[in-house]
C-alpha cells in the first residue's frame, strides 16, 4: 500500500507565500523520485518541480527562482516552498512519487488547492 497526502494549500494574495507538504506512506521513501504537478481548470496537468532520490532538482521555467522543492527522508516528506505567488499559479497541486528499479511505478496524491487572488 502506497499513499501520498498533500497539505498546505489555501488562499493567498499576490506576492505571498505558501509551503506545501506531501507525506508518503512507503517502505523505503529514499528511493523515490518525487515531484509537484499542478492543474488549473480546463488545462492539462503540468510539472512544477521535481527532486530525485539523489536530491537533484529541476523546475518549470514559470516558477524558477520563486519555488523550491526539497525532501526530508527521515520524515518521508517532500515540500514545495512557493514565494512571490502570482494569480497564474492558481491550480490544484499534486504530489507524485516515482519508483524505479525492478518494478517501476508511479503514485499520485489527491491534490491540494492553491488560490492566488486579491
Amino acid at each position: 500500500q502506497v499513499q501520498l497526502v498533500e497539505s498546505g494549500g489555501g488562499l493567498v494574495q499576490p506576492g505571498g507565500s505558501l509551503r506545501l507538504s506531501c507525506a508518503a506512506s512507503v517502505i523505503i521513501f529514499s528511493i523515490y523520485a518525487m515531484g509537484w504537478y499542478r492543474q488549473a481548470p480546463g488545462k492539462q496537468r503540468e510539472l512544477v518541480a521535481a527532486i530525485t532520490s539523489g536530491a537533484s532538482t529541476n523546475y518549470a521555467d514559470s516558477v524558477k527562482g520563486r519555488f523550491t522543492i526539497s525532501r526530508d527522508n527521515t520524515k518521508n516528506t517532500v515540500y514545495l516552498q512557493m514565494n512571490s505567488l502570482k494569480p497564474e499559479d492558481t491550480a490544484v497541486y499534486y504530489c507524485r512519487g516515482d519508483r524505479g528499479g525492478s518494478f517501476p511505478r508511479n503514485y499520485w496524491g489527491q491534490g491540494t488547492q492553491v488560490t492566488v487572488s486579491s
